[in-house]
């Protein structure tokens, strides 16, 4: 049968991970929540980030797993065996795979749902395990967000819009808004972090260009990202003379969205708060080194981002021996777009006022 004209009740979206994936899938979800109103829709999701979806308003529920219990050979037949037994018991008639890897066709696999969706593309032989194949753009064809609402196409409602929905605890927000009460406007949210090394644009260009921010528009700033990303940051700090916040290593991704629901501007490498951010509405400003802005910008009109121009430039090499990249993708070729962002922020709040 046709998907667009397939009925479901039980529909399972496997994409656990990582933080930018998830948000990137988030538009799919809506779709399809607008195709099947009544049915009950569940998100198999890494626990790390089961967080982030709590409370969605197109989610009936989450299914989280531990990837961290996967470690060991016994942990790993311990947690699989229950996990999968869970799957078969929720009786899910429709699966769709957004990861595309062996663990998670797999996972479509041991639901025993009838119609299991993935891409053709998919990785590690998953795609072995679905039922229906789509077609859909290369990595290097297409937004990653375009890539995904290929499943929104298949099942009849790629006409509608893609819509970003995150949902935030009032308690959060209230928290935010405290929290950043004493910093002056606009407020720059900061990430100098990310998982991979030729991502991290080194944090004396961070430094300059917030230095630039506060002595030209008197901006403040805080930062956020993992416990990992706290010695960059402290650097950056070191370096500032403005008002600025360190929230790194200390929040939730509820907190997270919070905090940067009540930025005024998002300036970070990229990483997932920046793909959060981008989804909440807010500008982003972005240096982009071994990825692409087509592929993996932020998904928003007011995003502001500037690539490399090296030969090796999106290469999406997790490691390199050079690093030819940190040193001419340089502080002053970002801070136009910064600089820009933020007189946009200034123009419309002064008229605002």
């Amino acid at each position: 049968m046709a998907l667009d004209r397939l009925a479901a009740c039980r529909i399972a979206i496997i994409k656990p991970s990582a933080l930018g994936d998830i948000i990137h899938a988030l538009p799919v979800l809506t779709a399809l929540r607008s195709r099947y109103p009544t049915a009950r829709i569940t998100w198999i999701v890494n626990r790390a980030y089961e967080p982030l979806l709590a409370g969605h308003p197109d989610l009936t529920d989450t299914l989280p797993f531990d990837r961290g219990a996967l470690t060991s050979l016994r942990g790993a037949l311990t947690t699989s065996v229950a996990f999968a037994t869970e799957l078969r018991r929720r009786r899910f008639d429709l699966v769709i795979d957004l990861q595309g890897l062996l663990r998670s066709g797999l996972m479509a696999w041991a639901s025993g749902a009838p119609v299991r969706v993935g891409f053709r593309t998919a990785r590690e032989g998953s795609r072995y395990f679905y039922t229906h194949k789509l077609d859909a753009p290369a990595r290097t064809e297409a937004h990653a967000v375009e890539r995904m609402w290929r499943v929104a196409e298949a099942f009849g409602v790629g006409h509608l819009p893609k819509v970003f929905r995150i949902p935030l605890p009032p308690d959060a927000l209230a928290s935010a808004l405290q929290k950043l009460a004493g910093l002056p406007k606009p407020v720059i949210a900061v990430a100098v972090g990310a998982k991979w090394p030729t991502k991290r644009w080194p944090p004396a260009h961070f430094a300059a260009v917030l230095q630039h921010a506060h002595t030209h528009f008197g901006a403040g700033c805080f930062f956020v990202g993992s416990c990992d990303d706290t010695p960059n940051t402290q650097a950056v700090l070191a370096s500032l003379r403005g008002p600025a916040l360190d929230f790194t290593g200390r929040t939730s991704l509820p907190q997270l969205a919070a905090l940067l629901a009540c930025a005024d501007v998002m300036l970070a490498n990229d990483t997932g708060p920046l793909h959060l951010a981008a989804a909440l509405g807010k500008p982003c400003v972005a240096p982009y080194l071994c990825t692409r802005i087509a592929y993996h910008g932020p998904y928003t009109a007011t995003a502001r981002c500037i690539e490399t121009t090296v030969p090796c430039a999106g290469s999406y090499l997790k490691t390199c021996n050079t690093m030819i990249c940190m040193p001419e993708l340089t502080a002053d070729r970002l801070w136009p777009l910064l600089a820009e962002t933020l007189h946009t922020w200034t123009l419309h709040n002064s008229r605002s006022a």
